[in-house]
């Protein structure tokens, strides 16, 4: 079964989200150093991945569940480093 044309769009984008946060994990821990991440921003952007990966699951849309649930670990991934940081 070939995929379509939207199918590849929509992988491609959840590609994209969820590698969108891997430059920022390196970051901090080459650097050692979250003090340029918000802690408010993260913290959105994770009660955003658990809304989405929650609508996800109770819609049965499935795509959107698996590449939100994705995001919302390299997400979480980056607020823990900046709680475990101490920094504002």
């Amino acid at each position: 079964m070939t995929p379509s044309p939207v199918d590849l769009i929509g992988g491609a984008a959840a590609l994209c989200s969820i590698a969108s946060f891997a430059p920022q994990i390196f970051k901090i821990w080459r650097e050692r150093n979250a003090s340029s991440v918000s802690l408010k921003t993260y913290a959105l952007t994770v009660s955003c991945f658990v809304l989405w990966t929650t609508y996800g699951l109770l819609a049965g849309v499935w795509p959107v569940a698996l590449a939100n649930a994705c995001a919302l670990v390299m997400a979480s991934a980056v607020l823990i480093m900046k709680w475990r940081s101490g920094s504002d």
